[in-house]
């Protein structure tokens, strides 16, 4: 029986994968099954009790490496604010499929699994398809590094990442560097400040460097310039006493050839041997020239499927994706992010996918992996 991209999404939906602390595995579990009773080889990599990613394959006998389609199945917490509709259940209500992770990125996932198990007879024989589906990525592509670090998956010719982008094919995103930074003092009462040093005052001194801070490198074309944000801060334990440590945490959004080691280095230099730093995720950039004509073959098949043009100029995501961890992983191919959501939909109360897009996704998945098998015979 044919994989429905919708009915799928309803079920992974159904599956409660807040990360943290994530418990992936049976949802993972569920979608090995179907890959394998579609015949697909699979393979279930552990990295934690209940969470794992899955690779799946078909095919990988032609002249070129296969076509790599990626997506996770963690999301972010529901947040304070109630929910109109149960956010597992994948209520579909005007045409949108509503829950936590429709978005961001259940409906992607369900839409290249179901591609790719409806055409197994089609792809057997040739270069055919690698689906690699991660736990861990909402903080950190956690799934997708381990998977880097195992040296398990050989090469890809070309990598689609179906994150939320409303069907059009973007050509890269920035990195992030977030860091937490620390300063110590000495605690003492705080009638007599005299007798400490307060920590909340060096943050202070920190944040203020931080806000005019330069990253001195040329803006990225398409991608723009490197930024900084100073996103939370912490200090002191009650009103009375003067604090003796401070946490400062920054998100650094990185551009191609920006090296992270370097702005760390950079941060060093400016802020002084007093501040202490801390990496809490390092995922680079990611960006593919849009000249390529594999490039080009994505945005006819978008346009034949969405009846959307790719427009005049390249357009790129504001996110990271786990293509920072696979793309190098996978030998550098070219890559592209594409999948039915909403991208201002994603980690947002009443989350929601449109139906249409689902469709839309599972047909263009189809189409590429077609077109990119035709080049093996």
């Amino acid at each position: 029986m044919p994989i429905d991209p919708i009915e799928l999404s309803r079920e992974l939906i159904a599956f409660n994968t807040i990360n943290p602390p994530g418990n992936e595995l049976s949802c993972i579990r569920h979608l090995e099954k179907i890959l394998s009773d579609s015949g697909l080889e699979t393979s279930l990599q552990n990295f934690a009790p209940d969470r794992a990613n899955l690779v799946a394959r078909i095919g990988g006998v032609g002249r070129n490496p296969p076509l790599c389609f990626t997506g996770h199945v963690d999301t972010v917490p529901l947040g304070s604010a109630p929910w109109s509709v149960d956010p597992f259940a994948g209520e579909i209500i005007d045409g949108k499929m509503y829950g936590r992770g429709s978005t961001d990125m259940k409906c992607g996932v369900a839409a290249f699994v179901a591609a790719i198990g409806n055409m197994t007879a089609q792809l057997e024989g040739t270069s055919g398809a690698i689906l690699v589906i991660t736990a861990g990525e909402e903080i950190g592509c956690e799934g997708a590094f381990h998977l880097a670090r195992a040296g398990i998956l050989g090469p890809a010719g070309a990598i689609i990442v179906a994150e939320p982008t409303s069907n059009a094919a973007l050509v890269g995103h920035k990195g992030a560097l977030w860091l937490r930074l620390t300063l110590k003092g000495t605690t003492a009462h705080g009638s007599m400040p005299h007798l400490g040093i307060n920590a909340a005052y060096k943050a202070a001194r920190v944040i203020t460097a931080l806000e005019t801070f330069q990253f001195n490198v040329a803006p990225h074309r398409y991608l723009g310039s490197p930024t900084l944000n100073v996103g939370t801060v912490h200090a002191g334990l009650n009103v009375n006493s003067v604090p003796d440590l401070a946490e400062i945490g920054v998100d650094i959004r990185s551009i191609p050839g920006l090296d992270h080691s370097r702005i760390r280095e950079h941060l060093k230099a400016e802020l002084g041997e007093d501040v202490s730093l801390e990496t809490i995720v390092d995922v680079g950039a990611v960006w593919t020239d849009p000249s390529l004509s594999w490039i080009s073959g994505v945005y006819g098949i978008v346009r034949d499927v969405t009846g959307e043009e790719a427009g005049s100029e390249p357009r790129t995501a504001p996110y990271f994706t786990d293509a920072s961890a696979l793309t190098p992983a996978l030998g550098n191919p070219p890559t592209i992010i594409l999948g039915p959501g909403e991208a201002a939909k994603a980690h947002q109360t009443d989350e929601y996918c449109s139906v249409q897009r689902i469709r839309e996704a599972s047909d263009i998945y189809a189409r590429l992996a077609a077109k990119w098998s035709e080049r093996s015979e």
